[in-house]
């Protein structure tokens, strides 16, 4: 099948399923887990939907609203905020996604862009809200969500407590779910890379806060995961990540399951550090989130 026709083949539904063989699979200890999109990877018509979606899906960035959370310490982080449709007396989830290291800052623009696109965007596409209308927070930091040890020549070593990035975003959650009409029973949790290492982190820090959480490419504190082993999980990594290696998943994965938990796990064959775009365009993503309730 030819490029522009899995294009042509999009454009009437962003999340067209088509019979594809050879898919990834979910390591789950239920008995039916979600069902992935058919197929390799790097079929053209799995292709189509990441392109599709990179049409549609970055003009959403201006309907976030533009906002400044500061502590009562005085400490200061922007963050972008999107609303659905609201009804009177009805309560919404709350997505707090998490950018990666390509969005760091504080210009509250890179966390919504490019890379962040999927994790940060798919949330508030049509569909999606006509299905599950949701506020979604991108929080913006300019250090990393955990605190962390950097280390010539290694991977960041993470810290043990909060760390400046992560206690911030809990911080605007908390705020906003005091503010607006947010179901406390379902603010679940997101991230890509350094945002996966954080998506970890908060939910360790504050497993009553989260309903669920979708770690992408991210590493974590071992030591820490006994205390989210009730909350649901669906952790993803490319097995061919040149960044941060698949070990690394596995490795937190095995640790969960250890320690009581259930995670799910996918991993994509022939995907490298670019995992995301993959991740964010599964239909079975957005559902099982939204099926998740604290």
């Amino acid at each position: 099948m030819s490029r522009n026709r899995s294009r042509a083949l999009a454009r009437g539904s962003l999340f067209l399923v088509v019979a594809l063989a050879g898919a990834p699979r979910i390591e789950a200890s239920e008995a039916q887990p979600p069902a992935l999109l058919p197929g390799p990877p790097l079929a053209e018509a799995r292709w189509a939907l990441i392109e599709r979606f990179k049409q549609v899906a970055p003009p959403l960035a201006s309907k976030y609203e533009v906002r400044t959370h500061q502590s009562e310490t005085g400490e200061v982080m922007p963050y972008r905020l999107f609303r659905p449709r609201t009804e009177p007396g009805r309560r919404y989830p709350l997505v707090l996604f998490l950018h990666g290291s390509g969005g760091s800052g504080t210009d509250n623009l890179k966390q919504l862009d490019r890379a962040n696109w999927f994790g940060g965007l798919v949330w508030a596409l049509q569909e999606n809200q006509a299905r599950h209308p949701c506020f979604v927070v991108a929080p913006q930091s300019d250090v990393n969500w955990p605190a962390v040890r950097l280390v010539e020549g290694r991977l960041p070593e993470i810290l043990p407590g909060p760390g400046r990035g992560g206690r911030l975003a809990i911080e605007i959650v908390e705020r906003l779910a005091s503010e607006l009409p947010i179901d406390p029973a379902r603010i679940s949790v997101t991230g890509h890379s350094m945002g996966g290492a954080g998506t970890w982190h908060v939910l360790a820090q504050r497993p009553d806060l989260f309903a669920a959480g979708i770690p992408v490419c991210g590493r974590a504190d071992l030591a820490t995961l006994p205390r989210l082993r009730d909350v649901p999980v669906w952790n993803f990594h490319g097995q061919r990540d040149e960044i941060e290696p698949v070990e690394t998943s596995r490795r937190v994965v095995a640790a969960l399951r250890a320690a009581g938990g259930k995670p799910l796990y996918t991993e994509y064959p022939d995907i490298g550090h670019d995992v995301f775009m993959w991740v964010y365009t599964e239909p079975a993503v957005v559902e099982w989130l939204f099926s998740q309730h604290r």
